[in-house]
């Protein structure tokens, strides 16, 4: 009914009128349905920037079938560059600074694709990826996964991931239809971009590694609504239960509790670096305004409005302290620097053996010399004692999206 610039949403229950019949939420942001692919990216380019500075970024989209979440996420079949959505901007932008920086910050940028249907965990970068087994590790990884066994491929660009997501959408993810949308996913489908800074390629020297994993949950949905019988059924219960677990667990969060249920869901475990570590988490809550969805608009938003509340810690940057990242950085220039000499002292060389002797030389000239290394620089290194930990941030932030878009 009303989107405020300031966060603030009103929606109406058309059964009923007056005060009694409105209801108001206040989220961080509120994007109504004409807000554009770009302006939502915009407001949330900053948390995606920081992936490149070693900071593990989460983005997940939560909602009801239809309401939108593959849309906001990825964008519509067939995408043009303007419609794409926050996982392709997200990537040309990382994909643009990464270039940029080329001359002075190597990266190593690699893709994972897996999907979680039925409490199973699938790699869709693999033409088997329904018959491997994938197992969670406990603890995220420097590589910032959390499945190490499913396929990781480099990338160079966006259409290189374009690529992949458009093969892995025919051959393998879980699609079905039911009442509520002809197509709906009947699975968790998790992206997940690692960022490396790369000192030295040969020797993987790494300063920082970041992650960006990119969660479009599959839809909650009131089964009596959705009319499924036989396996769709079965998809829609553990689609639930799955989606109930991961509120269970950020609700226990801020208790403080000893024990936090991640294990009651594959979900949840997978999540668990992301919700309890200390990554930068973002959610954005889809809702469909249409009249005949009023129930689960309401119970998306009260679910969003409790989540808008949890305080999940301190981010960490997974890299090593300035004035460290600086000393490595003098390093590797003064590497480079005396790999030019070492070059050009060879061209010398080479000339000097190639140039007919005109006169012979009355004394002899001292042969020349050069070392490709200094006690000064390969002393450096034995010098760092310790790793800095970077903490800055509010882990948890919150952006409801209204719209009809297709899921």
């Amino acid at each position: 009914k009303y989107v405020g610039d300031n966060g603030d949403l009103i929606i109406a229950n058309p059964t009923r009128h007056g005060k009694e019949g409105s209801k108001s939420f206040k989220f961080n942001k509120v994007f109504g349905p004409t807000t554009s692919q770009d302006d939502v990216f915009k407001d949330i380019e900053p948390l995606i920037r920081s992936v490149l500075d070693g900071y593990n970024v989460c983005i997940f989209a939560y909602g009801q079938t239809g309401s939108g979440k593959t849309y906001t996420m990825t964008g519509p079949e067939n995408a043009t560059e303007n419609e794409w959505g926050v996982n392709y901007r997200a990537l040309n932008d990382l994909f643009h600074i990464s270039h940029n920086r080329g001359d002075t910050i190597m990266y190593e940028i690699n893709v994972q694709m897996i999907e979680i249907y039925n409490e199973q965990i699938r790699d869709l970068l693999c033409s088997n990826g329904s018959e491997k087994k994938l197992e969670i590790m406990n603890a995220s990884q420097p590589n910032g996964l959390v499945v190490p066994d499913a396929t990781v491929h480099p990338v160079n660009s966006t259409s290189d991931v374009i690529e992949f997501n458009e093969n892995r959408t025919c051959q393998t993810e879980q699609v079905g239809s039911t009442m509520l949308n002809e197509r709906s996913s009947r699975s968790h489908s998790i992206v997940t971009h690692t960022h490396s800074e790369v000192l030295d390629f040969e020797n993987r020297e790494l300063l920082c590694v970041g992650a960006l994993h990119l969660v479009d949950l599959a839809g909650s949905e009131r089964v009596d609504r959705s009319s499924v019988t036989g396996n769709r059924l079965k998809e829609a219960q553990h689609i639930n239960k799955s989606l109930s677990a991961l509120g269970d667990v950020i609700f226990s969060l801020p208790q403080k509790n000893a024990h936090v249920p991640y294990r009651n869901s594959k979900l949840t475990q997978v999540l668990q670096s992301s919700l309890g570590g200390h990554a930068k988490t973002l959610m954005f809550v889809q809702i469909n305004p249409d009249v005949s969805s009023y129930s689960e608009t309401l119970s998306t938003l009260k679910f969003a409005e409790r989540v808008s509340g949890v305080e999940l810690g301190a981010s960490k940057a997974n890299k090593e302290g300035k004035d460290i990242r600086e000393f490595m950085e003098q390093l590797s220039l003064l590497k480079h620097k005396m790999a030019k000499k070492d070059d050009e002292i060879n061209r010398l060389q080479q000339l000097k053996t190639q140039t007919p002797r005109v006169r012979t030389a009355k004394r002899a000239d001292s042969p020349l010399k050069h070392s490709s290394s200094s006690p000064g620089i390969s002393n450096l290194g034995s010098k760092i004692q310790h790793r800095r930990t970077v903490s800055s941030g509010k882990a948890m932030s919150i952006a409801s999206r209204a719209g009809s878009d297709p899921s």
